[in-house]
């Protein structure tokens, strides 16, 4: 799961249900890449359950965290946490997704999901820093080209046109031509608020920096 050399993640769970904590720890367990540190059913025991462990992933059943307010206490504590919230039916809908990544959970996944997804969330979350599993995507969701992506995420980084341009090795008009495609397919006044319309609709994941 992650390159040789690196220190093996470790995994822990929040969820009422101790049979799904037994599943998921089983699962975890005979996962090559992925340590099982432990789990709870109490939503009260969540953050001394944190400071004891120090996962590098949390997964959190959205029923005991609807609106993210334990993620966001746990997140600021612990910004390097990758909290993935698991998303009960009831809450498969974008104001629960936005809601939370705007909390600070990075990955989100059906509870529901088979445990090879369930794997694939866990991994492609600590890749990528953020995953939307495919089923809680908005399905209207804008689409950028591969290299307007990259520049997006470059903006959301911090970086002026110029330093973009020199990152991608481009030229800055070719920058300024792109920002141009972006705003007008996310119906963004300008660069600040089209970072924050793609962390909303879950185009980028995380917490912008450059919005803080």
């Amino acid at each position: 799961m992650l390159p040789p050399g690196r220190p093996t993640p470790g995994v822990a769970l929040i969820d009422p249900v101790p049979l799904y904590r037994e599943g998921l720890s089983a699962l975890v367990r005979r996962t090559p890449g992925l340590r099982w540190l432990g789990s709870t059913g109490d939503l009260h025991a969540a953050v001394r359950l944190h400071g004891r462990l120090r996962p590098d992933v949390l997964l959190i059943d959205s029923v005991l965290d609807p609106v993210g307010h334990l993620a966001r206490l746990l997140v600021e504590r612990d910004p390097a946490l990758l909290v993935i919230g698991l998303v009960r039916d009831a809450h498969s809908h974008a104001n629960y997704v936005t809601t939370a990544l705007e909390a600070g959970v990075r990955g989100v996944v059906p509870r529901s999901a088979q445990p090879e997804q369930m794997l694939r969330v866990i991994a492609e979350t600590i890749r990528s820093r953020g995953y939307v599993h495919p089923d809680l995507r908005p399905k209207d969701r804008p689409t950028l080209s591969k290299r307007e992506y990259e520049v997006l995420t470059l903006i959301a980084d911090g970086l002026e046109n110029q330093q973009v341009a020199n990152e991608l090795i481009v030229s800055v008009e070719t920058v300024r031509t792109h920002v141009k495609g972006i705003l007008r397919k996310l119906s963004a006044r300008d660069r600040t608020h089209a970072v924050s319309l793609a962390y909303r609709s879950g185009l980028l994941i995380g917490r912008p920096a450059m919005l803080e």
